[in-house]
């Protein structure tokens, strides 16, 4: 397993810590919830709202958009 904290951004997605040029998805988890707006491995762009403080979220994301998120210490899981 391997984790990286996330920083939410509206055009890059969540960059890959495993070295390889190719986006990975990923599952995530969030610190202090709120909204979340991803987009997902099949290419969804989807918000997500009401996510509680401590989730895991089994969703495969590629990023994590900086505006309609709210949701902070986002943690990607691969």
């Amino acid at each position: 397993m391997r984790a990286s904290a996330v920083t939410p951004s509206n055009t890059v997605n969540i960059p890959n810590v495993t070295g390889s040029p190719r986006t990975q998805p990923c599952v995530l988890y969030i610190g202090t919830g709120g909204s979340l707006k991803v987009l997902t491995e099949g290419g969804d762009e989807i918000m997500f709202t009401n996510i509680q403080d401590g989730t895991f979220f089994p969703v495969n994301v590629l990023r994590v958009f900086a505006s309609g998120t709210n949701a902070t210490g986002i943690i990607a899981i691969w």
